[in-house]
């Protein structure tokens, strides 16, 4: 089967039309060619374009339709807030539903999109999105959002905040210097013992939830500061990102993955770089988005309302996404139709010729039985 693809791009709830042309939501739908489906997914992440997502012809080649959908934050991580990308999304379903016929929308939320997709639905049957510090509303459009009929975790983390916190390294003593590090904490010392001790997991992960409320601590002063000096935000970097204990040693949280590892290669080196989430963002985006004690962005609270059919896909090999993730994923969703599966395969389905179409068979199987 063929697959037809169309370019969609639609304006926004939030902001206008680019002075260069470019619509604020774009997107890319996939169908069998020469057919209207009635059933179609729709995945949306964070910052990541998810036009041409990796399962999308492998969906509409088994009759589905895939709306591969970015907000106005695709590749600008440093700008997002949740209120806008909600209503922005939600341009998605509503496209999908007036203009492609749509009968039963499925939200996906891939990797990062998990918790986001998870909030999407959460809003549109309890709105409770409440203005991050010193904003003064969210916006109108993300308090009438359309639900959707079916929800789909696919190696999802368990929420922004989450990851982010998990992830980084709490030996960093000066936030303006990356080399800087306490060597009582810090996960990569030659002289580190491995497996790290009960004790050590302990200290690290305690010290990592003060990095993150630091930051927030300082964030809200700063903002009050730009304030009062006439402006509204600023960037700023956090360094040093790639260090959940679970890269470096895989007898904690264990699974069928390659250790030391991370999604960049070696987790020291990618923790001295310069990529990965959360390494630039604005004071708000930190709010919004990082911070344990004001994001609205951590899955938990969302997934508790999610009352439609769910299904938490995870795979055995992942090298970001790890069982207890998955596990807290489960345990948090409302859905008393909930179905759980693991496939054999890395974070992206890459390393095994046929793990892609194994996800597609099974998203296609579920999706059609309650459709």
């Amino acid at each position: 089967m063929s697959v037809e693809r169309e370019f969609v791009g639609l304006p926004s709830p939030v902001v206008g039309r680019a002075g260069a042309g470019g619509h604020p939501c774009q997107g890319v739908y996939h169908r069998p060619r020469g057919s209207r489906p009635t059933v179609a997914i729709i995945a949306t992440h964070y910052n990541i374009d998810f036009s041409e997502h990796y399962l999308a012809d492998l969906c509409a080649t088994r009759g589905i339709g895939f709306l591969g959908w970015n907000t106005r934050f695709r590749g600008a991580e440093p700008y997002f807030l949740l209120d806008h990308a909600v209503a922005e999304i939600a341009v998605g379903v509503q496209w999908l539903r007036e203009y492609a016929g749509i009968e039963t929308v499925v939200l996906l939320g891939n990797s990062g999109g998990g918790s986001l997709m998870a909030a999407y639905q959460s809003q549109s049957v309890h709105p409770s999105l409440e203005a991050e510090y010193g904003r003064g509303s969210i916006v109108p459009a993300a308090m009438e959002l359309p639900s959707a009929d079916l929800y789909i975790s696919l190696a999802a983390h368990p929420g922004r905040p989450e990851v982010l916190t998990n992830w980084m390294d709490p030996s960093v003593e000066k936030e303006d210097d990356p080399l800087s590090v306490n060597t009582d904490l810090d996960p990569f010392a030659t002289d580190r013992e491995i497996p790290f001790t009960p004790e050590f997991v302990d200290t690290y992960r305690h010290a990592q939830r003060e990095r993150n409320h630091r930051i927030t601590e300082w964030a809200r002063n700063e903002i009050d500061r730009v304030v009062a000096a006439g402006t509204y935000d600023r960037l700023f970097t956090t360094p040093r990102l790639w260090a959940d204990l679970r890269m470096i040693d895989g007898s904690i949280d264990p699974s069928n993955r390659e250790f030391p590892s991370c999604y960049l290669g070696d987790p020291r080196r990618a923790n001295y770089g310069i990529y990965g989430v959360g390494t630039v963002s604005s004071l708000r985006t930190w709010l919004s988005m990082w911070s344990l004690s004001d994001s609205q962005c951590n899955a938990a609270p969302h997934l508790e309302r999610i009352k439609i059919p769910a299904l938490v896909v995870d795979a055995d090999a992942d090298t970001g996404v790890f069982p207890g993730d998955t596990k807290a994923i489960v345990d948090a969703i409302g859905s008393e139709d909930l179905t759980v599966q693991t496939l054999e395969g890395d974070h992206y389905l890459r390393d095994r010729e046929d793990a892609r179409d194994d996800a597609a068979d099974l998203i296609a199987e579920w999706v059609k039985e309650r459709s």
